[in-house]
């Protein structure tokens, strides 16, 4: 078997994105399992940047096969869009395949999910683009799949169903005005035709492919820490961007995952709202945030900036059995006189090597700080591990020695080329 899984291990924006592209290199198929549109992946080759929302980052490379998994809640009108910025660029998108048991985002999903946000007390800080209810209505079978779209009567009678249940909702309970069914009818209508051709039962093709040992790269959005099981809750997503979501968003068995690749920023960052226990809210965040362009592919929101926390990534790593790390950013860490990591919580006076699961006390944690000498070498030209500053090794060493996983690539810069290559990623 050669299947490959890319997770983040902390908020997202690890830099997933870029990884993708670079395994994808040797890939057969790559697979989206979760999450939809609210994903921003950023891909740079030459110089040129490809942000993706939906189409999975391996999407560049054109021999490869990219479904849209079942996992995922996939937004037409945003998958059709990105296919053209592609096109635009010469790229083909004849190789872009929709599994038929993905979730349809509909257009009031949406629209509900501003109005649960401007309306909840306790805002999450989502990206507003409907994921939520979407993977609401798939959890309560009231759901559209993409298979459903096939016969355009048979989707005009399920949407009138879905449509007049949440006018109701959006009428009677939040006092906003209800969306036009006719209007909805003829903006998919127009779109059919170029949406059906793609639609196909995806489950049987991706297992025939590693049972014939093809290589199959699987790609999550979000990361680790904004799991719905395990991640900061209420503050995560609706979905599983884990190794353990490969199993039922692309409907693989466990045993078949080989590889579990790690993406890990060498500091941390968030966006949204919800506990982060090294967050920076000084000059020294603003630096980070300035000088690694932390801000939102997909919001544009400035991302919360802070010293990366080890107790995140030793938790990323309990929960997908992380095979392989990949450190990047870490150029964005040269000039400084002092790095430092989290490697414990105090709370209440007592240290945690772990994450608690009530909120309200890692909201209050602080952090248990181990320093690193900084370096002011530029480490973005560089392409071997020994052309390193030995400061930059030695916290490279501890991150590898406190996770427990072989940290087997760096990324040094932004392009798909600005790697150092420590390990093979089988």
């Amino acid at each position: 078997m050669k299947s490959q899984v890319v997770v983040g291990t902390q908020w997202g924006d690890e830099g997933k994105g870029k990884i993708v592209d670079v395994l994808a290199e040797k890939a057969d198929m790559i697979v989206r399992f979760q999450g939809g549109d609210n994903a921003g992946h950023t891909v740079v080759v030459n110089g040129k940047k490809h942000v993706l929302h939906l189409l999975p980052s391996g999407v560049l490379h054109e021999d490869a096969i990219c479904i849209i998994g079942p996992g995922v809640v996939c937004n037409p009108f945003v998958l059709l869009e990105e296919m053209k910025t592609l096109e635009a660029s010469g790229l083909s998108t004849d190789h872009i395949i929709i599994s038929d048991r993905a979730q349809m985002l509909m257009p009031y999903h949406k629209y509900q999910d501003k109005l649960e946000e401007e309306a909840s007390g306790n805002r999450i800080g989502t990206t507003q683009r409907g994921i939520g209810p979407c993977y609401a209505d798939k959890y309560a079978r009231t759901g559209i799949r993409f298979h459903e779209f096939i016969n355009f009567e048979t989707f005009k009678e399920r949407l009138k169903e879905c449509l007049t249940f949440k006018n109701k909702l959006f009428t009677k309970v939040y006092g906003a005005d209800p969306m036009d069914y006719e209007e909805m009818v003829a903006s998919f209508e127009k779109i059919h035709d170029l949406i059906v051709p793609r639609i196909k039962e995806t489950t049987h093709m991706v297992n025939a492919a590693i049972d014939e040992n093809k290589r199959v790269l699987f790609e999550g959005a979000q990361a680790a820490m904004l799991d719905i099981n395990y991640g900061t809750y209420p503050f995560v997503t609706s979905s599983s961007p884990t190794a353990g979501g490969v199993t039922t968003g692309a409907g693989v068995a466990p045993s078949k995952i080989k590889t579990v690749v790690g993406v890990v920023k060498a500091y941390s960052t968030r966006v949204g709202e919800g506990p982060f226990v090294t967050e920076l809210l000084d000059e020294q965040g603003d630096w980070i945030r300035e000088h690694g362009f932390e801000y939102g592919a997909t919001t544009g929101r400035p991302r919360r900036c802070g010293w990366l926390d080890l107790l995140v990534v030793k938790h990323a790593n309990m929960m997908n059995g992380l095979t392989d790390i990949v450190i990047t950013k870490i150029d964005v860490l040269t000039g400084l006189d002092t790095i430092k990591a989290c490697v414990g919580y105090e709370i209440d006076g007592k240290v945690y090597d772990y994450i608690p699961s009530d909120q309200a006390d890692v909201a209050k944690a602080k952090p248990v700080y181990k320093e690193f000498k900084g370096w002011t070498e530029d480490i973005s030209k560089m392409s071997k591990y020994e052309e390193l500053p030995q400061a930059a090794k030695d916290y490279l060493a501890f991150i590898e020695d406190f996770v427990g996983v072989r940290i087997s690539m760096v990324s040094v810069g932004p392009d798909r080329v600005n790697n150092i290559y420590i390990h093979e990623i089988d």
